[in-house]
C-alpha cells in the first residue's frame, strides 16, 4: 500500500522499525524517515532517518505560514483491509472532513440521554488514529475545546487506571477493548456512572450492553465503514426511553440507530427499490452524504460499483422501522440463496 500510495514521508515508531527495515527494500517512493519513541533516546535503526520527531520540532521555528489549498483537495489516504481482495485507498478532502466533523458535533453534542461531549467533557479515543481518523472524533474534540486524554498503548489496566485518573467521560471503542477492560480487576472499583461509551466495528451484543449497564456504562452503538469517513447513524433514545432503568434500555441501545444530521440512509432490494419501513423487510443499506469517499485511489471502476445508482451501496443486510431506526441483519456476501 506505500508503493501504491505513492508515500513520500514515512514517521515510524520505534515498535515498528523490525517491519519496515525488513522491507525498505521494496518501498520505491518513500523520500524520508522520521523516527518516533516513548524513550529519551530513538532507538538505533538501518533506516536513513531524517531525525526524531520530537527532536525536529523542538529545532524549529515557532511561526510557520500555513499553504493556502483548494478545501477539495485530499487530506487523509488510508486502505480498506482487503478482506474481498487487495486492499483498497479510500480518500477524503479537507472539506469531507469539516462536514463530517459538523454532523458529528450535532448528534454528539445533542443526545436526549446526555451530550457525549460537551463543555467539561473528557475524552479518551479506544481506536487508533488510523483507523478512519478514530472515528472522526479528535476532529469534533478539538472543534468542541474539551479535554482529550490519548492513552498510547491499548493495556486494559492502564486504561481503566486513566478512566479513574481523569474522569473521562466520553470513548469510542470496538467489543473487543470493551471486554478486554470489564475483564480487569481495577475496573470492579471504578465509578465509570459517568462513561458514555460508543461502540462500532462490529455489533454491540446485548450481553457486553447488559454486562457495561450493571457497572453503570452506558453504550450507544455507532454505525459506519471506511468509505463513509465514518459515521453514519448512532443509537437514537428518546426522553421516554432514557426513563427506563438502564438494563430494559439494552434492546434500543444495540440497535444500528437513526442516520446522523445531513446523511439520508435507505434500505433497498436487489433491484434498488425502497423496501418498506416495518422491521421486518431486509434489503441493502445504502447512503448519501457530503463527506463519503467517491471512489477508491487509482481504482475508478471500484468506485463505479461503489456508486451504483448514485447511492454508495454499504454490502450490510437491514431492516428500517417506521421511525426510520435500522438494525444490521447480514452482509450481503454472507446472505446464501437457495431454492
Amino acid at each position: 500500500t506505500m508503493n501504491h500510495a505513492e508515500d513520500d514521508v514515512v514517521l515510524v515508531h520505534d515498535d515498528f522499525l523490525p517491519i519496515l527495515e525488513g522491507v525498505k527494500d521494496e518501498i520505491r517512493t518513500v523520500k524520508k524517515y522520521i523516527q518516533l519513541t516513548d524513550d529519551q533516546q530513538a532507538k538505533p535503526t538501518t533506516l536513513d532517518t531524517a531525525g526524531e520527531y520530537e527532536t525536529l520540532l523542538s529545532q524549529a521555528g515557532n511561526h510557520f505560514d500555513f499553504p493556502d489549498f483548494d478545501e477539495n483537495s485530499v487530506a487523509t489516504t488510508f486502505y480498506t483491509t482487503g478482506t474481498t481482495g487487495n486492499p483498497k485507498g479510500v480518500y477524503f478532502s479537507h472539506r469531507q472532513l469539516v462536514l463530517h466533523t459538523l454532523g458529528q458535533t450535532s448528534t454528539l453534542g445533542f443526545f436526549d440521554e446526555s451530550p457525549l461531549m460537551r463543555s467539561g467533557s473528557v475524552y479518551m479515543p479506544l481506536t487508533p488514529m488510523f483507523h478512519v481518523h478514530a472515528w472522526g472524533v479528535p476532529y469534533a474534540a478539538t472543534m468542541m475545546g474539551v479535554k482529550q486524554v490519548y492513552p498510547g498503548r491499548y493495556e486494559p489496566e492502564l486504561l481503566v487506571d486513566l478512566i479513574k485518573e481523569h474522569g473521562i467521560t466520553f470513548s469510542h471503542c470496538v467489543p473487543t477493548i470493551m471486554q478486554m477492560m470489564m475483564a480487569t480487576e481495577s475496573i470492579k472499583t471504578a465509578d465509570l456512572s459517568n462513561w458514555h461509551v460508543l461502540i462500532g466495528g462490529s455489533a454491540l451484543t446485548r450481553g457486553l450492553c447488559d454486562a457495561g449497564a450493571k457497572l453503570g456504562i452506558r453504550m450507544y452503538t455507532g454505525y459506519g465503514m471506511s468509505e463513509t469517513c465514518p459515521l453514519l447513524s448512532t443509537t437514537h433514545l428518546t426522553p421516554r426511553d432514557v426513563e427506563l432503568p438502564l438494563e430494559q434500555q439494552t434492546p434500543l441501545r444495540v440497535k444500528t440507530g437513526k442516520a446522523i444530521p445531513l446523511v439520508d440512509l435507505e434500505i433497498v432490494d436487489p433491484d434498488g427499490k425502497p423496501v418498506p419501513h416495518d422491521g421486518e423487510a431486509k434489503g441493502e443499506v445504502v447512503a448519501r452524504a457530503p463527506w463519503l469517499t467517491q471512489s477508491y485511489f487509482k481504482q475508478p471502476e471500484k468506485g463505479e460499483e461503489l456508486w451504483e445508482g448514485g447511492w454508495l451501496h454499504t454490502g450490510d443486510v437491514a431492516s428500517m422501522e417506521p421511525d426510520n431506526v435500522i438494525t444490521i441483519k447480514d452482509r450481503i456476501k454472507d446472505v446464501i440463496k437457495t431454492g
